[in-house]
């Protein structure tokens, strides 16, 4: 092999490494129970629903999806204005097994799945993150739908009597 190809892809190899070392959107010593509660009380003062992330610093798409949450304008003004967000890391460090049981075992669905969690504690809806993918990125337009129908507003029957 070339020895400047070879150079070229190891340095690719090292900042592809660096990077992913360098994401730390999960915490896994977080005790994510009580961050979730924390959130759900939030949640009740402000009117909001919960949105939950579940997944970790390992999980390419994790990583994608977050990047699409904070990176558009219009996504990250939907999460801000209508949910309390919060990351659940699912890792080898910890699994958060028993706060993932309580809402279903969502990691059935892979990585990530959000949970829509209502202002009571009660689940709404699990979202596999898979049906909002287009080619390998996250669609915007899907992830914007996806939010829309779970707010609290649109939850109102009353916006519906007409």
């Amino acid at each position: 092999m070339n020895p400047y190809v070879f150079l070229v892809l190891l340095l690719s190899a090292m900042a592809v490494a660096q990077e992913k070392q360098a994401v730390k959107i999960y915490n896994p010593d977080a005790d994510a129970g009580k961050e979730v509660q924390q959130a759900i009380a939030r949640a009740a003062a402000e009117g909001k629903q919960v949105l939950a992330q579940v997944g970790g610093n390992w999980c390419p798409w994790c990583i994608r999806l977050e990047k699409l949450f904070s990176g558009n304008d219009t996504i990250a003004a939907m999460i801000r204005d209508n949910y309390v967000f919060v990351r659940v890391n699912y890792s080898t460090e910890n699994k958060n097994l028993p706060l993932l049981a309580r809402y279903g075992n969502p990691q059935r669905f892979g990585f990530p799945v959000l949970l829509v969690i209502d202002a009571k504690g009660m689940l709404l809806h699990t979202q596999d993150s898979g049906f909002l993918e287009e080619g390998k990125a996250h669609s915007p337009e899907k992830v914007l739908a996806f939010l829309s129908k779970w707010t609290v507003k649109a939850l109102d029957p009353k916006q519906y009597l007409e």
